[in-house]
């Protein structure tokens, strides 16, 4: 049995509460990772072309206020 089927299996006899509350936490911790990521492509400078394009367009008038 592999790691992830063990915890496959612990949560199958998990409460009907307490799966909510992991998927509470899971969700949690998943959006927690999206940030990480983000953050670690805007400092690898992975971003950079998409923010200068945004830039260009709002400058050409390609952009309205929210």
């Amino acid at each position: 049995m592999t790691r992830l089927e063990k915890i496959e299996q612990d949560i199958a006899s998990l409460t009907p509460a307490d799966v909510s509350k992991l998927a509470a936490w899971m969700a949690e911790y998943q959006a927690e990772l999206w940030d990480r990521q983000i953050e670690d492509d805007a400092k690898a400078g992975k971003l950079d072309k998409l923010a200068e394009q945004a830039l260009a367009d709002h400058r050409a008038g390609r952009s309205r206020s929210l």
